[in-house]
């Protein structure tokens, strides 16, 4: 369904629960980012109803995911940190088209959020299929059906907007793009990493 090239070795998992208070840390950090990402796209797109009123909705689900994250990490007694910087979405950011028309524009934002969600939604799905922890596994499990439905939905926005966009044949480059991006990952305890 999700179409990404390079599947995350099952391995990971083990760097992940090497470190829990980073995985944690980090995925708080990312649930914000992706509700102050669908904010950025309301704040840039006040006209388009359906879409404000969807990304609304995103934004709350990605704060209440960030509040269960930092719950998870009090109630173990752990430290939520500082936040971490994300150079695999930082490189994903850089693969958008620059210039172009208005349209070109919010496509390639929907694609980059609908990228951003489909690793997520896969990284979420090795987490709960291998982590020995089974409060995790659980969450994790419930998190990745989440994280789908966010990439069908920036999909099919992408699409509803993309009016004079090859909406298909754009998410091919950017499934190419992520597929040779993520071979430098998968080596680090954060969700992206």
């Amino acid at each position: 369904m999700l179409g990404l090239k390079l599947p995350t070795d099952p391995r990971w998992v083990n760097i992940v629960e090497s470190n829990i208070e980073e995985i944690l840390t980090d995925h708080a950090w990312c649930e914000q980012k992706a509700a102050s990402n669908a904010i950025s796209i309301i704040t840039q797109n006040p006209d388009k109803t359906e879409l404000v009123s969807t990304l609304l909705e995103i934004a709350a689900e990605e704060l209440d995911h960030f509040k269960q994250v930092h719950q998870i990490i009090l109630d173990r007694g752990l430290v939520f940190g500082p936040e971490r910087k994300d150079d695999y979405v930082n490189q994903l950011y850089k693969f958008r088209r620059k210039g172009g028309s208005r349209e070109e524009a919010l496509v390639d934002r929907l694609l980059f959020a609908a990228m951003v969600e489909a690793r997520s939604c896969e990284r979420f799905k090795v987490l709960s299929e291998n982590i020995s922890d089974e409060e995790l596994a659980t969450f994790y499990r419930e998190l990745m059906i989440s994280e789908a439905g966010h990439y069908t939905t920036f999909i099919k926005f992408a699409k509803m907007y993309g009016n004079e966009v090859d909406v298909d044949k754009r998410w091919k480059e950017w499934l190419t793009f992520e597929g040779e991006l993520i071979r430098s990952y998968g080596k680090s305890e954060t969700v992206h990493g």
